[in-house]
């Protein structure tokens, strides 16, 4: 009997450490992506506010090519920006048209997927915890 606990209490730890933790983890990683992209929306929005504002329709501005490769370049026309709008694609827009699209854009992401991802990170946590009373049950230890 005993000899059959343990492979019970052994195939439980594996489930909880080559499945569950690791899906823990990206799933951890992927809600942070999402807050990563709610920041740099929240940021746009805060720069073309502060192009609109102080009336600049042409800059120059550090551009990273790679590696921490920075070369200078000039923007003579501002008017018109490019928004990365998801899946690789970027999109040409007016300033208000940037806000009108980050305006519809940044609720999406709040709402949505970082819900989406805060539950599955709830769910996954349940199951790791009741997977654990589980091999609990299966060495008959007292609860913590």
């Amino acid at each position: 009997m005993d000899r059959c606990r343990e492979e019970q209490v052994r195939r439980f730890e594996d489930f909880v450490d080559r499945r569950l933790k690791p899906d823990l983890v990206r799933a951890i990683a992927e809600r942070d992506k999402v807050f990563e992209q709610q920041k740099i929306y929240s940021d746009l929005k805060r720069n073309i506010e502060n192009l609109e504002k102080n009336g600049v329709t042409s800059l120059r501005s550090l551009v990273n090519l790679g590696s921490e490769v920075y070369v200078q370049s000039e923007v003579p026309d501002t008017r018109y920006i490019f928004v990365d709008v998801g899946l690789g694609f970027h999109v040409e827009f007016t300033w208000s048209e940037a806000l009108d699209f980050i305006s519809v854009k940044e609720p999406r992401l709040a709402n949505r997927q970082i819900e989406e991802y805060t539950l599955l990170i709830a769910s996954i946590k349940a199951q790791i915890k009741l997977v654990c009373e589980g091999i609990r049950e299966l060495l008959q230890l007292q609860s913590e």
